[in-house]
């Protein structure tokens, strides 16, 4: 046989399998117009043909298990022809023996159309007038026809008035002794009888509308209602403590009859929750209702719990009693889930104080570290959730599979969905049932309710994770900063407190990110970033503050210079400061290698998170979150925490792995190289990278103030030396007396001593040029231009190469490929020679001290001589020459020679072209006001 499938008319979804009844199995082959697509859609509905294919190794199919299946089919379409042979012999007999009745049935109804045709001849003579001829035309017999059925229906329609009106007058009349026969019902007990005399009187409430007696029989209805509610309480209080489950039954069966079943609900529930909201109610807990332990006060007798513990041990109750209540549920009730899910609801919302109170009690009497406490409660409400979530589904399928068993589905299916207020409320009257409150905040019936009343309380805490994470990180700061030991003057042991210190807050940046998954799932990524960023920050800012910015006392004794810088003028302190700077760079190098590795640990989980987002974003209510119930997942998704800032930051972190794949970067090992020169644009945690790069500058120039010291030190009183206001003295009278110059204009002992000690800098980096902490973050150091240094290692590169300089020459280290993918390079990454690093300091040297003398130095003197301008003069050039030899230029050193160099008349005059609206701090300015040019 041909098992051809591809003339299928109907769906998968629609098919029947193997296991359906013989009749199903012969209904279904009119649907098809052959035989082998029928076979095949049966073979395929029972997934047959497709577990063969799945179990085959070698793509075949597995003709034994088909065969096997196929001589089942073969069985079953044989037993189906037996059944359908046979049910056609019982139709053929059943007709063999009807047929002869049929031809009784035609006979008496000819013989009744005959008795009628003679009935209607009779009442047409009797109605004939007696003034019409005998013999009258067929027109007048039409219009007594017509006057015959006429009366005949008026006839009708007073028969059915009447009898509507008998209807109206017996209910009148039953309504006229509801009130005594209820009465007498309640007396005997006979409360199901009561109940459906009320079920019937409510139905006919309505046939009263818009008379004056409607608002009477009304109040007497709900009167009655309350009455029977009132007999029935005590004693259904009483079986729902006992777990009277037949019992319980059938007083919802009194109660859904008189439209009561939330009242009904309402006795249930408050019955079954109240040992449970007690053991809430009364315990008290140290850490949420005030109460002091230490203290001998009455009240805080036996305050020693904590709400974490307690709140374990009250969910784990709370699921005992929910695991009982379960069967109690699916035998009283109709809709068991629902009535689980609203018997959830209703204990969390009688708890007093609220799940939310004790939390934000907690949450103030930890304070700042409180984010933990609150995490655990969370974890332990999840927990609670999804074992919740659990015995909700397992009580509709024990429901399920009770009524599939007994067949007991009598009750209709609205029933079980109704969502009627009791008839108090839908008649708009003030008269109430005697339960009390009704219904539960929402209709009866409805799912998910719980869920908000579980975690609303956590919303408003989630929604301020940034906050609490930033306290809590401050806090865990405070501890770190206030437990290592405190940086003596001379820097000794300032890179151990910042390599200890940084060890502590990339853990903390770890566990951030642990307690960001746990308590948001991902939606807290933007509050996560921004308090690590700050914890970044302010650890590095208290470090500098204690390490960097206490400048130890130069001492004038010379250490031991056993490494040739005997001419450099260094003390033993300088040298060790030197040294420490040296492990501080060093250190700098290794947080940022590790800061590469723990944002892409950022990256990775943030990005699934990313994934998982977009992805729901065809189906919002489809978004599924481990661990976690739908419901919490909706309230996270309306809360404040799913704001535009994180789904940009989702969406670019998305378009970034497409661009390039993430991967985890290795911490590169030794050597001097510079990616992307300090590049933080792909970087999450941006603000914690700023802030290495800040410190890792503050400590450049902290390195830079101390390899200069024995130069800055004699430039601070070089303005206030004498040469600056020297006059040359005048010769003696006589003609014939030679005039021999007084006043030398070689450089002043200051200045040579600095010239000297910038000719001696390139010693230092001979003996430590190939360190790696030099080479770390050089684009940092100040005066460096990074597109000047991007072009000279382009240069180095391209002639190492023996190339044209070209940008595609430069050397580049891959981060991470993905070879299914046609990605872009990632950005080069340059390696920096011995040579290059210590030309790159040393003009960044020459540049800061240029910049302190003319900045700072030279407008520090008060009044230039013109012996003291050209003396001036001469020292600035023989420095200017000094630091071209080292290919430094810098603009305003040559300004003030220049300037110095001008004859006062020449001053002047460019004084007054320029208007006296020169710069505050520009050298023309200065220097016109220290050689007098703007008097006068």
């Amino acid at each position: 046989m041909s098992l051809d499938t591809s003339n299928k008319t109907e769906t998968a979804d629609s098919l029947l399998t193997l296991s359906s009844t013989s009749g199903e199995l012969s209904s279904s082959l009119d649907k098809y117009d052959d035989i082998a697509t029928w076979v095949n859609d049966l073979l395929d509905g029972n997934g047959i043909l497709e577990g063969a294919s799945q179990e085959s190794t070698d793509g075949t199919s597995d003709l034994t298990l088909l065969d096997s299946k196929v001589q089942f089919l073969v069985t079953r379409l044989d037993i189906a022809a037996q059944d359908t042979s046979s049910k056609l012999e019982e139709s053929i007999d059943e007709i063999s023996r009807n047929l002869p009745r049929l031809a009784y049935d035609l006979q008496f109804m000819r013989e009744s159309a005959l008795t009628l045709q003679r009935t209607l001849s009779l009442i047409e003579t009797v109605q004939v007038p007696s003034s019409v001829p005998a013999e009258s035309s067929p027109n007048d017999e039409e219009v007594t026809t017509k006057s015959v059925l006429e009366r005949l229906h008026f006839l009708d329609a007073a028969k059915t008035a009447l009898e509507k009106s008998h209807a109206v007058l017996r209910e009148a009349e039953a309504w006229s002794g509801l009130d005594s026969e209820i009465t007498s019902l309640l007396s005997s007990q006979s409360y199901a009888q009561a109940a459906s005399r009320l079920s019937e009187a409510s139905k006919s409430l309505s046939l009263f509308s818009n008379t004056p007696e409607y608002e009477t029989r009304r109040a007497l209805m709900i009167s009655l209602q309350n009455q029977l509610e009132a007999a029935l309480s005590s004693a259904l209080v009483a079986a729902i403590n006992k777990k009277d489950v037949s019992a319980c039954k059938n007083y919802y069966g009194i109660f859904s009859d008189i439209q009561r079943e939330v009242e009904f609900r309402n006795y249930y529930y408050g019955s079954r929750r109240k040992g449970l909201v007690d053991t809430w109610s009364n315990t008290r807990l140290r850490d949420c209702d005030g109460y002091d332990p230490s203290s001998n006060s009455p009240e805080s007798e036996g305050a020693e719990q904590d709400f974490n513990g307690f709140l374990k041990t009250f969910f784990a109750d709370f699921i005992t009693l929910l695991t009982e209540e379960r069967s109690y549920a699916t035998s009283i009730f109709p809709d068991p889930q629902q009535t689980l899910s609203a018997f959830v609801q209703s204990i969390l919302d009688a708890l007093n104080p609220s799940l939310g109170q004790r939390l934000s009690a907690m949450s103030e009497y930890y304070g700042s570290t409180a984010l933990t406490r609150i995490i655990q409660a969370f974890k332990v409400a999840e927990e609670f959730g999804v074992a919740v979530d659990r015995l909700i589904d397992s009580a509709g399928y024990m429901s399920s599979f009770s009524q599939s068993a007994t067949g007991d589905d009598k009750r209709p299916m609205s029933r079980r969905t109704s969502k009627r207020m009791s008839l108090s409320r839908r008649l708009g009257g003030r008269s109430s049932s005697i339960s009390g409150p009704q219904g539960l905040g929402g209709p009866v019936g409805g799912t998910g309710g719980w869920e908000p009343a579980l975690f609303e309380p956590f919303v408003d805490l989630q929604s301020d994770y940034a906050n609490l994470e930033k306290r809590h990180l401050d806090e865990q700061l405070k501890k770190a900063v206030g437990s290592s030991p405190q940086p003596s003057g001379s820097d000794a042991e300032g890179s151990k407190i910042l390599r200890e210190r940084s060890a502590v807050v990339f853990d903390m940046a770890n566990d951030a990110l642990s307690r960001c998954m746990d308590f948001t799932h991902g939606y807290g990524a933007v509050g996560l970033i921004n308090a690590v960023d700050h914890a970044f920050s302010t650890l590095l800012e208290a470090t500098k503050a204690q390490v960097l910015e206490k400048q130890p006392t130069r001492s004038t004794t010379k250490g031991d210079m056993t490494d040739g810088f005997d001419e450099l003028d260094y003390t033993s302190e300088d040298l060790a400061a030197f040294q420490q700077s040296l492990h501080l760079l060093e250190t700098c190098r290794a947080m940022k290698d590790r800061l590469k590795a723990v944002d892409a640990k950022f990256k990775k989980t943030i990005y699934q998170f990313a994934t998982m987002v977009q992805l729901s974003k065809a189906d919002p209510l489809g978004l599924y979150i481990s661990g976690t119930i739908k419901g919490e997942v909706q309230l996270l998704i309306q809360s404040t925490l799913n704001s535009v800032e994180l789904n940009t930051l989702l969406d670019d972190l998305l378009k970034d792995s497409q661009v390039q794949p993430l991967a985890t970067p290795s911490s590169g090992g030794p050597g001097a190289s510079v990616d992307t020169f300090g590049s933080t644009e792909n970087m999450l945690l941006k603000g914690a990278a700023q802030a290495i790069s800040t410190f890792t500058r503050a400590t450049q120039v902290h390195l830079q103030n101390i390899i200069l010291s024995p130069l800055l030190a004699p430039l601070s009183s070089y303005p206030s030396l004498s040469w600056a206001s020297q006059q040359r003295p005048k010769p003696r009278a006589g003609v014939h007396e030679l005039q021999m110059p007084t006043f030398s204009l070689s450089q002043t002992p200051t200045m040579q001593r600095v010239a000297e000690g910038l000719l001696n800098l390139p010693r230092l980096f001979e003996v430590y040029a190939d360190d790696d902490a030099l080479a770390f973050s050089i684009e940092t150091l100040p005066f460096v231009d990074v597109e000047s240094l991007k072009a000279l290692l382009a240069s180095e590169s391209a002639e190492a190469k023996g190339q044209p300089e070209s940008p595609k020459t430069l050397r580049r280290l891959s981060s991470g490929s993905n070879p299914n993918a046609a990605a872009p390079l990632p950005p080069p990454t340059f390696v920096l020679t011995p040579d290059m690093v210590s030309s790159t300091w040393l003009s960044s040297l020459n540049l800061t001290l240029l910049a302190h003398f003319t900045r700072t130095v030279l407008p520090s003197i008060q009044r230039l001589s013109k012996d003291g301008a050209a003396q001036l003069a001469s020292d600035l050039g023989y420095l200017s020459r000094i630091v071209r030899t080292m290919n430094v230029e810098w603009e305003d050193l040559e300004k003030w020679r220049e300037l110095s160099e001008v004859k006062d008349e020449e001053g002047k005059k460019r004084w007054k072209e320029s208007g006296g609206s020169s710069d505050g701090d520009s050298p023309l300015k200065l220097i016109a006001k220290m050689r007098g040019w703007t008097e006068g």
